[in-house]
Order: structure tokens, then sequence, then C-alpha cells
């Protein structure tokens, strides 16, 4: 099988910026299937203390999310390229069942091969708790 997920390394910032609005709009749209196409079928993954390996383990780990994280959204910025990595900077907020408010905040550092599929993604993460009338990105496209 060869897939590809279109833009394709080397990046360019124009590019680069590309990938990381595609990313954001998948993750925004909180299926986890389609998000997990993004990536390569063996991508690694590191998010906070738990390490993901293949497209499976991200489909299972991105529906555990959402069982808790609700009302989800995201917002992905550009921070730095190179021929086949990209840096992100994210915020996103979601509330918990018993109505608490969170913002989180955080980094990840992206690998891709010759196809555009991420091999690797690391994420450092930190939360706020926030009050509902603090929320930021709820009018967020």
């Amino acid at each position: 099988m060869n897939e590809q997920k279109q833009p394709l390394p080397p990046f360019t910032e124009a590019t680069a910026k590309q990938k990381i609005q595609m990313a954001e709009d998948a993750w925004n749209s909180m299926d986890p299937v389609t998000i997990s196409m993004a990536y390569a079928i063996d991508s690694e993954w590191r998010n906070r203390t738990t390490f993901v390996n293949g497209r499976e383990d991200i489909q299972t780990f991105l529906k555990e999310k959402w069982d808790t994280e609700l009302d989800y959204k995201l917002k992905k910025d550009y921070w730095s390229h190179s021929a086949n990595r990209i840096a992100v900077r994210f915020e996103y907020e979601y509330r918990l069942e018993n109505g608490q408010w969170y913002r989180a905040y955080g980094n990840e550092n992206w690998e891709f091969n010759a196809n555009g599929l991420m091999t690797k993604r690391y994420a450092s993460i930190n939360d706020v708790l926030i009050h509902e009338k603090d929320r930021t990105l709820k009018n967020y496209k």
C-alpha cells in the first residue's frame, strides 16, 4: 500500500502551515478514524505520559479522550519546520461531564515520511482550570 497525505515533504513554510490547518480541522471533527489516516500505520506518539503506537491505538486513544473531554475545540499555530518536521503550538478547551472547563496548552513535534504521513508525534500538554465565561475558543471556527 502506497498511501499519501498531501502536502508531501520537503515542507515550505506555506505547506507546513497547510499541514497544520488540515490537522486542526481533522482534530476538530473529533473523528478518530479520519484523524488516524494522517498517521503512518506504525506511527509513534507520546501524548503527555501516554505512549501510543499505530493507527488502531490512535483511534482507541482518541475515542477514550473524547468520551471524557466534551465540547472539544482546538487551535493550532505554526512554530517552525524543516524538510520533514513541523513544530506546532496549540491550545484547546474542553469540559468534563461535571461541567468543569479546562484550557490545555502545549507543543507538538511532528515527523513525516516521504508520503506525507506522520511517523512521530510528541506532545507536551498542560491543563488550566477555567470558568465557562473565560473560554476563548468557543467561537473559533
